[in-house]
């Protein structure tokens, strides 16, 4: 089948390599003639685990490719994916220039039939809106297709890959057949392709990601109550997620969550809430809780440290919004380090795949490490900020003798409490007690 991918963000290109890993022949564009031009020279603009090796074969097997030009793209595609930014604007409702733009100017190019899916995070009736800049533009036969990702980053390659579902919202019995053909190798284990009108497939991306947050952020709650009361979170997780009506994931508690899906979705989801006049308590309330919790890795700080943060310098490991990616959007990291700065501590921080992204955002305004234990160097404590495995088992004797002071502050619970007592470190971490 012939494809083409408007966009090569993330989604956009996982979604165009994942594709053409299965045959198809796949046509990406992108306005960013520098960045079509580094991708047609084998250069992947992002970190992503598995990434690398698809791309690369599929580029050399001739079944991917790269342009600007929008025509030659979408000349011969059956089906046109839109994988295209939808930034929270500034009232935090979704802004779909960018989609609607990518529409108007495929409607003027296209001959003949086109199947046009919605790829991006879009509130419902962005199907609606699309035809109808669609139908204002050309009077050739179309169809326009609502399919949400679900892919996690640092795992894409594999949801995307082996899905546990998709999710089709058409009404165009057609481009169903279309869809249907498309994904039917990813779901050959018997996972479903999900056909639904185009409306309940667009709520249905908001909704999965909102749920999801819920309960990172009720956890959370959770763990600040199990600091006042003297419970240990890990063993309430525990707990509470044997029950297969709620399940293991996402009930580990930290420091909030981050990332490009997990704020703006909930907030669009808020807002279309907002506008069709519904007050959607429980997301407002889950914005709210992840705010605070971005924060308290700085609270403890400041409660530790009675003389204030101003002078103390600090070693953050960690500023991805979480392992195995470079995506630093809506990181508590930046949040704890805006916080810190703002206190007059200076901070050193190593990632292993994040800091250049922090560079170009951040400067000089902290100091960046070529290693995890480098930047611990006469640090007045640790702050771990991203769980990357690299992090799990240290050499705690390399970090006693680099600390001024054998302190440690976990936003992620890496550490075994017992050990930390054994080890003589003081240890402040989320929901559990303080070893001192």
């Amino acid at each position: 089948m012939k494809i083409a991918v408007v966009g090569t963000g993330y989604v956009g290109l996982v979604t165009g390599t994942c594709l053409a890993e299965t045959g198809n022949q796949v046509t990406c564009v992108d306005i960013n003639e520098q960045k079509v031009k580094m991708m047609q020279e084998g250069q992947l603009p992002i970190y992503e685990p598995g990434l690398e090796l698809l791309f690369h074969r599929n580029i050399n097997q001739k079944r991917l490719l790269f342009t600007n030009n929008l025509a030659d793209a979408i000349a011969d595609a059956q089906i046109i994916f839109l994988a295209l930014p939808t930034p929270p604007g500034g009232d935090g409702s979704a802004d779909l220039s960018y989609v609607l733009g990518a529409a108007k100017d495929i409607a003027k190019l296209v001959t003949d039939y086109k199947v046009i899916v919605t790829k991006s995070t879009v509130p419902v009736g962005t199907a609606d809106k699309v035809t109808a800049v669609m139908n204002e533009n050309t009077s050739v036969e179309f169809a326009v297709v609502s399919n949400p990702e679900f892919l996690r980053e640092g795992v894409a390659v594999e949801d995307f890959m082996k899905p546990d579902r998709v999710v089709v919202g058409t009404t165009d019995e057609r481009a169903r057949k279309l869809m249907g053909e498309l994904y039917a190798p990813y779901v050959r284990q018997g996972n479903p392709v999900i056909f639904m009108d185009e409306r309940s497939s667009e709520l249905t991306k908001y909704a999965a990601n909102s749920f999801l947050a819920t309960k990172i952020s009720f956890m959370n709650e959770v763990a600040n109550l199990c600091e006042l009361v003297g419970a240990d979170v890990d063993m309430v997780r525990r707990g509470i997620g044997a029950d297969n009506r709620i399940g293991n994931r996402f009930l580990f508690s930290g420091i909030g969550y981050g990332g490009s899906c997990f704020p703006k979705d909930v907030q669009a989801l808020a807002k279309s809430a907002e506008e069709n006049k519904y007050d959607f308590k429980i997301l407002n309330s889950v914005m709210e809780v992840n705010e605070i919790q971005k924060k308290v890795l700085v609270q403890k700080l400041k409660k530790y440290y009675k003389d204030g943060l101003k002078g103390k310098h600090f070693a953050m490991w960690g500023l991805a919004f979480k392992p195995e990616t470079d995506d630093i959007r809506e990181a508590p990291a930046l949040y704890i380090i805006d916080e810190l700065l703002k206190e007059g501590a200076t901070i050193s921080v190593f990632d292993p795949e994040g800091m250049k992204n922090v560079k170009a955002l951040l400067g000089d305004k902290i100091t960046y490490g070529a290693d995890a234990y480098g930047i611990l160097n006469n640090a007045d404590a640790l702050l771990i900020v991203t769980e990357w495995s690299a992090f799990r088992t240290p050499d705690f004797d390399q970090i006693s003798e680099l600390l001024k002071s054998k302190v440690i502050f976990d936003g992620r619970n890496l550490y075994d409490l017992q050990k930390m007592i054994d080890l003589g470190f003081y240890y402040n971490s989320i929901g559990r007690k303080i070893i001192s």
